[in-house]
């Protein structure tokens, strides 16, 4: 009897369907979802010692599923070590020092958020669970596990406190920059200061100086943050921040601490001294003096008009007699995106004597604000001479509730006249001609490159005989 090429064909793919599926079955025999789970060692005891301080669970799985492990004591609280961590097939380890998912007991108070905390010393039922992912199919097994000796002691932050509560990191000197301070109950390995943001990016806090670094030795801490403003980076966009102090100790236990922190009116300030588009960028011209402009800390003196002379657009020397007025005048711009802060007076217009310096008008330096400075070869320190950046008319005024001070902003993308005199009485004969010129400081912050030595000029000072002589002639 001859078979058909057709029926031929079917039998021979049955038969090596048939071999492929037995050897498959022999290479890879239909498996349990749980193979095998659990610990290597069945007590520990968690203190950090360096002995019995971990066990290491392991565990084999034969398909893709969720994995959960946890412990019951014999009052049946349970505790949570992992649940629902997805896994894929294949033998898993993962090392165990009885810190579970945090907690706390009933009638106890703790200050922070327990994150991660080590169980009570006890005998404990383990139940893993796998939850298949294709199918239903749940798997279980159980066992015992015993801690004693642990290190329960949490490292708690008992104070955590921000100052100020609104941030404004723009060199101002107003609230530029955020004081933590807290206080840990417990030495710790590893503490964390950091600013996060709705999206989750953070931004670490360093420690701040002279202050207590090695947390090998509860206490005190504080941290210091300026939103990177003072090394020139742009600080983090306004908006509401979460501060978070995270302290976790040897055994592996964590707690935290978090605060909300607004940030407003942040960037860094960017100002400088125009020059004009013809002329001189600092004008200096002479005038009479009157003693009707004579001020200082107890004497309220008159301002001085802003100088209507045509050699203001001149850039040459300047010649002036023994008891008059040196004026200059010049124009600032806020060019960058943050308001600038100056001061309350001396204002434009002030009159200067000679020996005089802003202290002498009760005009000491104030961190984070701008002034306008004039200094002179024979000046005896860095700009004595300053005025506010612009008059009030040119000053966005705002109130701090806090205290009732009252600070003076130019806003970004304006501009503002400043002048003034210095009333020169004494002659230097070895410095005479001598230079003036014009600064723009920022107070204990700096006086950039392009804002100082602005407008450079060679001043000459003569006495009444000497003035007579020149007239003549």
């Amino acid at each position: 009897m001859r078979l058909s090429i057709p029926l031929l064909i079917v039998g021979i793919a049955a038969s090596v369907a048939a071999v492929l599926i037995a050897g498959t079955l022999l290479i890879n025999p239909d498996r349990p979802l749980l193979v095998k789970a659990g610990f290597n060692v069945e007590a520990i005891s968690p203190n950090a010692d360096g002995v019995d301080d971990v066990t290491i669970f392991n565990y084999e799985i034969s398909e893709n599923a969720r994995v959960s492990l946890t412990f019951a004591d014999d009052s049946g609280q349970t505790y949570v070590f992992r649940e629902d961590q997805e896994r894929a097939p294949g033998r898993w380890r993962v090392a165990f020092s009885g810190v579970v998912r945090g907690y706390t007991l009933p009638g106890e108070t703790i200050a922070g958020d327990v994150e991660r905390r080590l169980m009570p010393d006890g005998t404990y039922t383990w139940t893993f669970t796998v939850e298949a992912n294709d199918s239903d199919a749940v798997a279980t097994a159980t066992g015992t596990l015993t801690l004693t000796d642990g290190d329960t002691e949490l490292p708690d932050i008992t104070e955590f406190t921000l100052s100020p509560t609104r941030f404004t990191p723009n060199q101002d000197g107003i609230d530029d920059r955020v004081q933590v301070n807290l206080f840990l109950e417990k030495a710790v390995d590893d503490l964390t200061v950091y600013l996060e943001d709705e999206d989750g990016s953070r931004s670490f806090i360093p420690p701040r100086q002279g202050c207590r670094e090695d947390t090998d030795d509860p206490g005190r801490f504080c941290f210091d943050y300026d939103g990177g403003v003072t090394g020139g980076a742009d600080p983090p966009d306004d908006g509401i921040y979460t501060v978070i102090a995270e302290a976790q100790d040897a055994v592996g236990q964590r707690v935290r601490r978090t605060g909300e922190l607004i940030i407003d009116e942040g960037g860094v300030p960017f100002a400088e001294i125009v020059a004009p588009s013809t002329g001189a960028t600092v004008a200096f011209v002479p005038q009479s003096y009157e003693d009707r402009f004579y001020m200082d800390v107890d004497t309220e003196g008159d301002l001085l008009a802003f100088p209507d002379d045509p050699a203001m657009l001149n850039e040459l020397p300047v010649t002036l007699q023994v008891g008059d007025v040196l004026v200059f005048a010049l124009t600032v711009t806020n060019y960058g995106q943050s308001p600038i802060r100056t001061t309350a007076g001396p204002w434009p217009g002030t009159v200067y004597q000679q020996n005089q310096n802003r202290g002498a008008m009760g005009a000491t330096e104030q961190s984070g604000a701008w002034r306008v400075g004039i200094q002179c070869e024979t000046s005896a320190e860095s700009y004595p001479y300053r005025w506010s950046v612009g008059s009030p008319d040119d000053l966005v005024q705002v109130e701090d509730p806090r205290n009732g001070n009252t600070y003076y902003y130019l806003p970004p993308g304006e501009t503002a006249t400043v002048w003034g005199g210095i009333r020169l009485t004494d002659i230097a004969e070895t410095r005479n001609p001598q230079a003036c010129w014009a600064g723009l400081i920022h107070e204990d912050v700096a006086i950039s490159v392009r804002n100082t030595d602005v407008g450079r000029r060679q001043i000459t000072l003569v006495g009444l005989a000497q003035s007579a002589s020149s007239a003549d002639n």
